[in-house]
């Protein structure tokens, strides 16, 4: 914000690149560190730092492009770039919590910055529109979460998720019913934070008004810090009273998969086919939830990572071609094999990666997670999770048949280098992960 009451505007970018590419090497240097500050509110152990340093590499990349993407702004870039960087504390309190009421400032904290991002384009009505929606029904899951931490509280008398945790050790015949209605109030707001079925009806609204920026960092950072947080409260702090929930998760995992896959097949903006793909990668990702309890951290990273690359990837070669066709709708891309080839085959890449098909890591993402699901007894579950992956193979090559079949649109694509090298970065990671999952799977 100093570098632009000074009018330095072409430092703030490379200067918040450099302090993140900082920050991440002092991050890694916290492995096997476990230690906790401001009165055990917040631990750092390797979960934590894994995905720590994965929200640090997504928000660098995203800097990246925004050098571009707020090209010829008038505005102030260093607005933008501080809400941004505000999403990224608030994702990392998410990893770090061990109290709840770290957990929800870190909610709160992201999910303020959001709220302004989705309606950051003030002229815009469906930027507005996203903006209020978003905030409106947040706002609500807000009161889910806040009221479910009061009742826990209530029933434990603690924040602290250890403490918590031993209470359902020391009182398992004798819980309060108050502890479970506020567990059960918790997880709504939780599965409201990750788009889950049937909470998810803000995302692809939200999705589409939002600038495209903003999108791919929702559908990126925002979703892993979701699950992530979503993930140790269940592996840790609920670990003896999951089969109480288990039933519902199950449910609304199945509920999701079917939801994502099946509406995004009649999707023609490109923005809301990418939310409704998020639903179904939310579904898959239940999964993961679903298994908590045998310690599938591993599994979740990995697929939060495949994920995330194939998604900025995606982005890299869309928010060029909407700047360019001057439409966010799949019909944007048409011909671009004609006119960008190798644009056209590095988002027919990001797609493939998208959809679980090899040698991209979401492929063995899917792959890890199902059996995880499978070893866990939930077969039905896991079944019907690969016919709905297979039936989004098809929604997916709708993007690819638009760009090699279709005619070529006039609009001339503008080349950057920005764009293209968060693209190769992305798509070179996402297939040696693909060729190399142990290196990352094994971390924990």
């Amino acid at each position: 914000m100093v570098l632009e009451i000074f009018q330095f505007r072409k430092l703030i970018v490379p200067v918040l690149v450099l302090g993140l590419a900082i920050i991440f090497g002092l991050n890694l240097n916290d492995w096997n560190s476990n230690a906790s500050f401001f009165n055990n509110m917040v631990k750092i152990d390797n979960f934590s730092v894994a995905f720590a340093g994965l929200a640090i590499f997504v928000t660098l990349l995203v800097f990246i492009l925004s050098t571009d993407y707020y090209a010829g702004s008038e505005n102030n870039l260093s607005d933008y770039m501080t809400i941004l960087t505000f999403i990224l504390v608030g994702a990392l309190m998410m990893f770090n919590y061990s109290n709840l009421t770290m957990l929800f400032l870190g909610v709160e904290t992201l999910s303020i910055a959001l709220y302004v991002m989705a309606g950051s384009r003030r002229f815009d009505i469906r930027s507005n529109e996203a903006g209020f929606k978003y905030f409106l029904m947040g706002s609500f899951a807000s009161g889910f979460l806040l009221f479910g931490i009061a009742l826990i509280f209530g029933s434990t008398g603690s924040f602290d998720l250890a403490k918590i945790a031993d209470y359902t050790i020391q009182n398992q015949q004798n819980i309060s019913p108050l502890f479970y209605t506020g567990m059960f109030l918790v997880v709504f707001a939780m599965l409201f934070k990750v788009s889950a079925a049937p909470f998810h009806f803000w995302a692809p609204d939200v999705y589409e008004g939002a600038p495209a920026l903003v999108t791919a960092y929702m559908s990126t950072l925002v979703k892993i810090a979701a699950f992530a947080a979503f993930y140790k409260l269940m592996s840790y702090t609920f670990f003896y009273t999951f089969e109480k929930v288990a039933p519902v998760l199950n449910i609304v995992a199945i509920l999701t998969l079917a939801v994502g896959n099946l509406i995004a097949l009649s999707q023609s903006n490109f923005k809301r086919l990418l939310a409704y793909s998020g639903i179904s990668h939310a579904g898959y990702l239940m999964l993961v939830i679903l298994t908590a309890k045998n310690q599938t951290a591993g599994a979740l990273f990995y697929y939060s990572l495949a994920y995330a690359l194939s998604t900025l990837a995606a982005f890299a070669v869309a928010i060029p071609v909407f700047k360019a066709a001057n439409s966010e709708e799949i019909s944007a891309f048409n011909g671009l094999a004609k006119k960008n080839p190798w644009h056209a085959a590095a988002l027919s890449m990001a797609m493939i990666g998208l959809a679980g098909i090899p040698p991209f890591a979401g492929f063995l993402g899917k792959y890890y997670i199902f059996t995880e699901a499978l070893q866990s007894d939930y077969f039905y579950t896991t079944l019907f999770a690969i016919i709905t992956s297979m039936i989004g193979v098809y929604y997916y090559f709708k993007v690819i048949i638009a760009m090699y079949s279709q005619p070529a649109n006039e609009a001339k694509m503008e080349q950057s280098f920005n764009y293209n090298l968060v693209l190769v970065v992305c798509l070179i990671l996402s297939i040696v992960f693909g060729i190399f999952p142990s290196s990352i799977l094994n971390i924990f």
